[in-house]
């Protein structure tokens, strides 16, 4: 049963007067869709996309569940020369990247190639192609592994095959804040766009869904030990366990308003209205910075907290840290006192591709009117005190919190705004 987003009267959030910052294209690779449409419609379907791990053999490690994006063929969308020179969640980047142009409708030489910055997150760079190498120098010896391996492992290697398949010749940089990354992208885009740059391509596709991956993850402490897919990730639930991870994410294109109007029709999403990022210092000597992050970003973007309609969550999915974000929302919001939800639950987390793509689910939210679920949370433990969203509610979705961290400290927040 769907239930409504509530249309009480309220201020309307103001606009500024700083140059806005618009989203004209989505790209999208997910566990539950490819590119934005399906994605969305998936979404609001509540949709599962965490199975039982096919891509590797699982039989020698207790995770055996994960996000894992399907019918994804790199082959049918670029070059054969790109394939054995990149990994695959560069190839998955690269294809996210030609649909968010295709889906704001530029084409080659429209903008100057110095007015086009590329600025992507990453967590750790191309770790299935890296392990292939080194399978190769262990068992073959050091003729056999690929020169391409000098770059296809590199966090920054996304960076940089975007602009080279596009020509970009502005500014390029990439950003390292694990859960934290995709949002700290789009932050440093946008920074970008407001010193003049016209277009830049941002946000975040990861992939670490391979042995010598696994084995990190299932040593952090924090991945869920089930194997139920429906009970393993279950943020803010009083059976939380642990997270599930995923691969995929979300490129955007962002452009001011005026650059966006030179080509007639052009759809835009939404508005990037805010961003802050925090740091949490490892002794603990101070109190969690999340709630600072969103109130930072709110106040850029001259919005009261009363003005949100929606967070998208972090959703750490473990007790400890379900507990501090819960925390911050009602310092912020009051107890219930804004829908939250955590769609990540039907792709798992997906390190710097998360934030990515929770502000991917914020824009078509605010696009569409609409509320994507948690799934398999029946309903928030009741000492969090939060308005979980476990149905898809429909209503005028205005202004959006998107809320990430990251292993290490890191605490970021965006707020993503109707476009008026």
């Amino acid at each position: 049963m769907t239930t409504t987003a509530t249309t009480a009267t309220r201020s309307r959030p103001r606009a500024g007067t700083r140059t806005k910052t618009v989203v004209t294209g989505i790209g999208v690779a997910s566990p539950i869709g490819l590119g934005p449409t399906a994605f969305w419609r998936a979404a609001l379907r509540g949709q599962g996309g965490i199975t039982p791990i096919t891509r590797f053999d699982t039989s020698g490690y207790w995770g055996k569940i994960g996000g894992q994006v399907p019918g994804f063929q790199a082959d049918r969308h670029l070059q054969g020369k790109l394939l054995p020179q990149t990994d695959h969640m560069t190839q998955m980047t690269l294809v996210g990247t030609d649909w968010a142009l295709r889906s704001a409708g530029v084409r080659p030489n429209d903008i100057a190639d110095r007015d086009m910055a590329v600025i992507t997150a990453a967590t750790a760079g191309g770790y299935e192609f890296g392990q292939r190498e080194m399978q190769k120098l262990w068992h073959s010896g050091p003729d056999h592994v690929s020169t391409y391996q000098s770059f296809a492992w590199f966090y920054a290697v996304n960076t940089g095959q975007i602009s080279i398949r596009h020509g970009t010749r502005g500014p390029g940089a990439v950003v390292v804040s694990e859960q934290a990354g995709g949002l700290d992208a789009i932050g440093h885009a946008r920074r970008q766009i407001r010193k003049g740059v016209k277009l830049t391509l941002t946000g975040g596709i990861d992939s670490s869904l391979c042995p010598w991956a696994w084995v990190a993850h299932q040593v952090s402490g924090s991945m869920s030990r089930r194997t139920d897919v429906r009970r393993a990730y279950l943020p803010f639930d009083a059976d939380a366990n642990g997270y599930v991870p995923g691969e995929g994410g979300a490129v955007f294109v962002l452009e001011t308003e005026a650059s966006a109007a030179e080509r007639p029709g052009t759809r835009i999403y939404g508005e990037i209205a805010g961003y802050a990022a925090t740091f949490d210092p490892a002794d603990r000597s101070r109190r969690p910075g999340l709630g600072r992050a969103a109130e930072m970003a709110l106040a850029e973007a001259e919005v009261d907290p009363a003005d949100v309609d929606v967070v998208f969550a972090d959703a750490a999915g473990s007790p400890e840290a379900d507990a501090a974000e819960a925390r911050a929302l009602v310092e912020l919001f009051g107890p219930h006192g804004v829908p939250v939800t955590a769609p990540k639950t039907m792709t798992g987390r997906l390190f710097a591709g998360g934030g990515s793509l929770d502000v991917a689910a914020a824009l078509l939210s605010v696009y569409w009117g609409a509320i994507p679920p948690t799934v398999n949370v029946r309903e928030a433990a009741p000492e969090y005190e939060i308005d979980l969203v476990t149905e898809p509610r429909y209503g005028d979705v205005r202004v959006a919190l998107v809320l990430a961290r990251g292993r290490g400290g890191f605490n970021s927040a965006v707020v993503v705004r109707q476009h008026l």
